[in-house]
């Protein structure tokens, strides 16, 4: 259970929570550009008296600090980029910046780790907090891999500011579930995010002649067909992988066969073993499919984000907590994982770690418009309960 003074102290951090979440709404940046982002930050930390550095990961990365009584700190983290989105909505924060917007919520979640850590900050001025708590504000996450440069310049090892973190949480909004509640569950939770391009290369030619060529873009439809054989005939069904072909580029003239065809798309996968075979089918099944039709084929495969895996014995601990705190009746388990992609990956390769899904559906409506759509609005109403759940996790011995 939280303390009854620390609610008080979230109660009274949450309409500031909100206005910093508008503003931020407003005035979107995407990866690597979210420089007004991390200064709004660092100045409400500053407002609070939160130790902080920042110009991590490239520059706009921030990684705060409370003192504790252990040697180990807990680390909360939040994603701060915005999307290359043109916003539908109408609120009255609506995007100032055209073609950017917060479509996936990571201003709701910026908002929600800054009120929490001034509200620990506050109620650590009269009682000791149980370890160091570590909070990371993490560009990037929308296909930058912020989450790994934050890794890689020391935000979980003690070397910036605040002791070795011990464990990790994070959150985002989730427009499937109603206001008030929260979801999660151990094991995968979301799909590693691979990407892939291929170049078929053959001979073009009049395509009123097409028996003096080595057609790429009948190769191309092959290897795209082909490509579907990976999951339906190579993964063992009871496991989840996803290959789809989501570009195709060829020609310019419609009489002529062009001498090269281009197919970009993505891959998914839940576990290791799985991700691995995709990978190899790949390579194997497009140079051979290409070669059907006298064409020969480079076949790029690139490894994205891990699979986000939640740790079984945090996912316990952020259940237990989340019926102590919320009541039973908010807290969920979710059926199954997802196939998008998390660079919370990258802290959950390293520390135990649990990832959760925060409801976002407004009281007395069946759904909202979806993440990274241009109509999305994060739910204001949704931080009191991303706040008192941080802070819960935050206080777990």
């Amino acid at each position: 259970m939280l303390p009854p003074t620390l609610r008080s102290i979230i109660a009274e951090e949450v309409p500031g929570a909100i206005a910093f979440r508008r503003d931020l709404h407003m005035h979107p940046e995407i990866g690597y550009e979210e420089k007004r982002t991390a200064d709004r930050i660092r100045g409400a930390l500053d407002e609070a008296g939160v130790a902080h550095r920042g110009g991590l990961a490239g520059g706009t990365g921030t990684l705060a600090s409370l003192p504790g009584d252990a040697t180990h700190a807990v680390a909360l983290r939040a994603d701060i980029d915005a999307l290359p989105i043109t916003e539908a909505g109408c609120p009255a924060w609506k995007s100032t910046i055209p073609g950017r917007m917060h479509a996936c919520g990571h201003d709701g979640h910026t908002a929600i780790l800054v009120a929490t850590a001034r509200s620990l900050a506050r109620y650590a001025r009269h009682s000791t907090l149980p370890r160091p708590v570590t909070f990371v504000f993490q560009p990037a996450e929308e296909g930058g891999a912020g989450g790994r440069r934050m890794c890689e310049d020391g935000c979980l090892d003690g070397t910036v500011i605040g002791p070795r973190v011990e464990r990790i949480y994070g959150l985002h909004g989730w427009t499937t579930l109603p206001l008030g509640t929260v979801a999660t569950k151990p094991g995968p939770l979301f799909a590693c995010s691979d990407r892939f391009e291929i170049v078929i290369h053959g001979e073009g030619s009049h395509a009123a002649f097409p028996q003096r060529s080595r057609d790429p873009v009948l190769a191309a439809a092959q290897v795209i067909l082909a490509l579907q054989s990976i999951v339906s005939r190579n993964v063992d069904p009871l496991d989840s992988a996803v290959v789809s072909a989501t570009v195709v580029r060829a020609g310019d003239v419609m009489n002529v066969i062009p001498p090269t065809a281009t197919i970009q798309g993505t891959a998914r996968a839940l576990l290791p073993d799985v991700r691995d075979l995709v990978e190899k089918r790949f390579g194997d099944v497009t140079r051979a499919a290409a070669a059907v039709h006298g064409c020969t084929a480079d076949a790029q495969y690139i490894r994205g984000y891990p699979v986000t895996s939640n740790d079984p014995n945090e996912a316990a601990r952020f259940d237990r907590l989340a019926k102590e705190t919320l009541g039973e009746e908010r807290v969920r388990t979710m059926d199954r994982p997802v196939m998008g992609g998390e660079d919370f990956s990258y802290y959950a390769e390293r520390v135990p770690a649990c990832f959760f899904a925060l409801g976002l559906i407004p009281h007395g409506a069946t759904s909202m418009p979806s993440l990274h759509h241009p109509a999305f609005d994060f739910n204001d109403d949704a931080i009191v309960t991303g706040v008192e759940m941080m802070c819960a996790l935050a206080l777990s011995a």
